[in-house]
């Protein structure tokens, strides 16, 4: 029983209904204007009164904005389970202007159907209630056929019948109240949802945001990464060698450490606060990302911000720092390399070295950075440590987001990526082209 009565006593059901009745007061509208509902039978009206409401339809269905204000108007109504179920944009070609036209035809006939049966259905139950003994079958005003000729038992008993009618009348009228809303919410999703090519369009724009969103967290864990490795190891040394000038040449490069974190991810949650800004993501490319250079997706300013193959002696000191030597050849000549590649080579030389002072703190690093043949390649090696000098925080690599994320940037680059151990060192080596394609 609750399951009969529920969507009767539903806020949804009358707001469907509501958007049922539009249709009737657009049909009530036309008659006024044209034929007029005076000296008209009824199969009159109809006969002139749907040639022109179908043309006016019609008519309205070409101006590309009905759709939308149609698609507005069926979400805040029909209540549909998933707003985007029912598309808000203008027609954007011919299927859009016919699909819109059979919409509004056939919410107009629907609307005109239940918003009839709205009106006539509860007039007739007030006459019933008013007047239920001219309902009863066989009686007549004035108590004929009754025993007592005035509305005696029979008529009594005749009249309590007909007033159980009421409710069942008002009960049906809800029903179709009911299932005229659901069958008005399908002819809104069919009629006015997503065209394939919105459909398309809407699930590239997912597949990008999901993108960026993935590499946006790739450049949090290399930055971030980055800097709490080099912050625990300058501490944990500092604190073993109790060298006052050692601690406070730590402390500097710590400091220095956490500043550039803290501006990266600032920069990073900017982006995710606003990914609509045409001057934040902007795009798949726009948190690291490969893509045109120009269009990048941080704009201008912030792309400059972002460090590329020309801080990278910082990055080496800051390694130095930490207790591990570096040697490195950078043999990249200056404006060799697009924009965004600068900014890949750095990422991927920032997350070998964080690498190789998570896992072979204190062992030597050699880096090898050279443009060759129309390729950037990347070498870094570390030498392995002994295995009886490897804590529990510096076992062996296998894998782990680090490497996933440096191979997932060389091979949107249009290059490749390897690791592994060998010959008593951990190898890193990357080869990207310069252009795609090349």
């Amino acid at each position: 029983m609750p399951r009969i009565l529920a969507p009767l006593f539903s806020a949804t059901t009358y707001a469907r209904w509501l958007h049922l009745v539009i249709g009737l007061v657009f049909v009530g509208v036309v008659l006024m204007v044209y034929p007029g509902i005076e000296g008209w039978s009824r199969g009159e009206l109809l006969a002139r009164a749907v040639p022109v409401d179908a043309a006016l339809l019609g008519l309205a269905a070409l101006v590309p904005a009905m759709r939308r204000a149609e698609g507005v108007q069926a979400r805040l109504l029909l209540v549909p389970d998933r707003e985007q179920d029912i598309a808000v944009e203008p027609s954007c070609g011919w299927a859009d202007r016919r699909r819109t036209a059979a919409w509004l035809v056939g919410r107009v006939v629907l609307g005109w159907l239940v918003g009839g049966a709205s009106v006539l259905v509860p007039a007739a139950v007030l006459d019933l209630v008013a007047r239920p003994e001219q309902a009863v079958f066989g009686l007549r005003p004035g108590g004929e056929g009754g025993e007592d000729g005035a509305g005696g038992p029979s008529g009594t008993v005749g009249s309590g019948w007909v007033l159980l009618l009421a409710p069942v009348l008002l009960f049906a009228l809800g029903w179709l109240v009911v299932w005229a809303g659901r069958l008005q919410l399908a002819m809104a999703v069919r009629l006015l949802g997503p065209s394939p090519a919105e459909r398309l369009a809407a699930a590239e724009l997912r597949a990008e945001r999901l993108l960026e969103r993935n590499l946006l967290a790739r450049e949090l864990h290399d930055s971030i990464g980055h800097a709490l490795t080099v912050t625990v190891l300058q501490a944990g040394a500092a604190r073993e060698l109790g060298d006052p000038a050692f601690a406070a040449k730590a402390l500097e490069v710590i400091e220095e450490t956490g500043r550039r974190a803290m501006d990266d991810l600032e920069r990073t949650l900017a982006l995710l606060r606003d990914p609509g800004d045409p001057g934040g993501s902007g795009g798949p490319g726009g948190s690291g990302g490969p893509g045109p250079d120009s269009g990048h997706g941080h704009g201008g300013e912030d792309a400059r911000e972002r460090p590329g193959i020309d801080r990278l002696p910082a990055l080496f000191e800051t390694a130095r720092a930490a207790g591990s030597p570096v040697e490195a050849l950078v043999d990249v000549p200056s404006g060799a390399l697009p924009g965004v590649l600068s900014r890949e080579g750095y990422r991927i030389v920032q997350e070998g070295v964080t690498n190789a002072l998570k896992y072979a703190p204190g062992e030597p690093i050699s880096i090898r950075i050279a443009v060759r043949d129309g390729s950037l390649e990347l070498r870094c090696a570390n030498a392995l440590r002994p295995q009886s000098a490897r804590s529990h925080g510096s076992s062996p690599r296998r894998g782990g987001k680090g490497l996933r994320g440096i191979r997932e940037r060389a091979v949107l680059l249009g290059g490749e990526a390897t690791a592994g151990a060998g010959a008593g060192e951990w190898v890193l080596t990357v080869r990207v082209p310069l252009r795609l394609g090349g």
